[in-house]
């Protein structure tokens, strides 16, 4: 009896099993096609001035905000630059064609008219949201230094200049039909890193504001992504080596670049995409926060170290005076 209900059940098992594997291999073929059309072959000739005349891209004196400039530049727009300091701006407007500049502090909340104003009569192609603002060093919450205004500075700087930037430029890209807005986000934003809470939070926020809105306007022909980079080599990050991890901001922005329109989330970086697949999809997320907020406690402690020596030595030297 028994061998007869397994005769009867082989055959269905085998097709159940066919089709596990069909549609395994089918998965990871589309992976792969995906993967060579992003990572190999890129966007082609998206990003160029026929979607605007002006880039405008904001914290653009450093870092990956101005690699973003110059890579823009290179590709033909015209460029505006928004940054706090007007001599950082000078410098950059330097190396590029044709800039304008305006000077602002995004941790005010009194400044769009002022940007409006300047964005006045440009046909703008692409937006980059880039400025942004983190932590000193890593603390709990409680014992951030001037906790009040803290806050009001990060989600000024890292929240509200994503929502009033996208609100001043997005309208006239409606109208015609095409544009491109990237909103930096973070890595950091894809699930929470203790001792970074407020950081992370803003740009968890800066991702679910993009990914909603290419939503909404995908359908108008606006591209709206959202860029999720682990560590480079930034005066934020404090990093000053690059690695194959951790490359400079030329590099990328230049592989990032290659991924819109492609993505509406990206990491950006093909190393940087394997690492947010394993932190996101392999490794338990209670697993990543607890790995996160170890690192973080190591990083805080090495900090407080080296203050209090700082300390001690400026005290010793005083006294010796």
């Amino acid at each position: 009896l028994e061998q007869d209900v397994l005769r009867r059940a082989e055959t269905p098992l085998m097709w159940v099993g066919a089709f596990t594997v069909a549609s395994l291999a089918l998965w990871l073929l589309y992976r792969l096609l995906s993967g060579i059309r992003i990572w190999v072959l890129g966007n082609g000739g998206l990003l160029s001035p026929k979607l605007g005349k002006w880039a405008v891209v904001t914290g653009a004196t450093d870092g990956i905000g101005k690699s973003y400039a110059e890579e823009l530049a290179r590709r033909g727009f015209s460029m505006m630059l928004i940054s706090r300091s007007q001599d950082k701006l000078d410098d950059v407007a330097k190396s590029l064609v044709e800039t304008r500049t305006i000077a602002v502090d995004f941790g005010r909340s009194d400044i769009y008219e002022k940007i409006d104003a300047g964005l006045a009569g440009l046909e703008i192609g692409v937006l980059v949201n880039n400025v942004g603002v983190s932590y000193s060093y890593p603390e709990y919450y409680l014992h951030i230094p001037d906790l009040d205004n803290f806050i009001t500075y990060m989600i000024n700087v890292n929240i509200t200049s994503v929502c009033q930037m996208t609100r001043l430029v997005l309208p006239r890209m409606a109208e015609r039909s095409k544009g491109v807005i990237l909103n930096i986000s973070s890595a950091s934003g894809m699930y929470p890193v203790p001792l970074l809470t407020v950081y992370s939070a803003s740009k968890a926020f800066v991702d679910f504001f993009s990914r909603g809105l290419q939503e909404e306007y995908r359908r108008q022909g606006i591209i709206i992504q959202s860029v999720l980079p682990f560590f480079v080599v930034t005066k934020m990050t404090r990093i000053k080596k690059p690695t194959f991890d951790k490359p400079t901001p030329e590099r990328y922005v230049a592989a990032e670049l290659s991924t819109v329109g492609l993505q509406s989330q990206t990491n950006g970086y093909f190393p940087h995409a394997v690492m947010g697949w394993i932190t996101t999809k392999v490794v338990p997320i209670n697993i990543v926060i607890f790995l996160g907020a170890a690192m973080n406690r190591v990083q805080r402690t090495g900090y407080l170290n080296r203050r209090r020596l700082r300390e001690q030595k400026n005290g010793a030297s005083l006294k010796s005076d």
